[in-house]
């Protein structure tokens, strides 16, 4: 019988570790992580310099805070001049929730202009068109396969987007929407919002975007030491592209490890993420 309290130590240790990695994890998955970036570029027009841009992604309906309170906060302490929301808004497998985009458009549009473009699951969970109308109502500028003007300290560029390739199989390509561009201003600077951080090398890095921004790549999932994230969305293993700043071609492709999860997901050393993105002339 005096053995028996010696025996219960390994079964304690044992609990205690699984609740402190309980917590962790749900740490790991609600506490929201400012993280800065300041790209520079030589032939980014003066106007422009020192922009601060909020930039969001992969929400996959998340909530922080009631109604996203503490995530409008965090988002509204940052003085961002423009926010960029990069798609998945909602999950495809706990499909669409009620009023949840009109609840997310208006307490970002509330803090400062807000720009947006789809990613897979809003195709996956279909609606598209009432989704973008739910947007612009909202007074969010719905980038579907276009371009707009952007005007700051007397100087112009060029923001684009594009709807994700699970869209309509006859929409606008990236290519003609890029040529757009150029016609539209040949020497000019541009941004490209596209949600999806993979194609990057092979596709959109080509098209002559001098800062490409998405989301999709959750980071990784799991982030360990000297590495670009350990899962892809698509369950590959090391891909790159995963988490803040890259070149290639040319261009510059800034990549936002984004908010939410997707499905039954957790993430791990990847804490949700509000990035700033600051623009500064070389």
């Amino acid at each position: 019988m005096g053995n028996h309290p010696r025996r219960r130590h390994p079964v304690l240790a044992a609990l205690l570790l699984v609740l402190a990695l309980a917590l962790f994890l749900r740490w790991d998955n609600t506490a929201l992580q400012v993280t800065t970036f300041d790209p520079a570029f030589p032939d980014l027009p003066p106007g422009f310099d020192g922009c601060r841009i909020v930039v969001l992604s992969d929400l996959h309906g998340a909530v922080f805070g009631e109604d996203n309170q503490r995530l409008f906060q965090t988002v509204a302490a940052q003085e961002p001049e423009l926010i960029f929301l990069l798609g998945d808004l909602e999950d495809r497998y706990r499909g669409p929730t009620p009023l949840y985009p009109t609840a997310v458009a208006e307490g970002l549009c509330a803090i400062a202009p807000t720009y947006y473009v789809t990613g897979n699951h809003e195709w996956a969970i279909g609606s598209v068109p009432e989704l973008k109308a739910e947007l612009t109502d909202c007074g969010v500028t719905v980038l579907d396969n276009r371009y707009v003007p952007l005007e700051r300290g007397g100087d112009t560029l060029l923001l684009a987007g594009i709807d994700d390739p699970n869209g309509y199989a006859d929409q606008k390509t990236p290519e003609a929407l890029a040529a757009e561009v150029e016609a539209a201003a040949p020497d000019g600077f541009w941004l490209l919002l596209a949600h999806r951080n993979d194609r990057f090398a092979g596709q959109y890095s080509l098209l002559g975007a001098d800062l490409v921004l998405s989301g999709h790549g959750h980071g990784g999932v799991i982030r360990l030491p000297f590495t670009d994230g350990l899962l892809s969305t698509n369950r590959t293993f090391f891909p790159s592209y995963t988490a803040g700043l890259y070149e290639k071609n040319g261009s510059t492709l800034f990549v936002t490890r984004g908010l939410g999860n997707s499905g039954k997901t957790v993430r791990v050393f990847n804490r949700p993420e509000v990035a700033v993105v600051t623009l500064h002339r070389e």
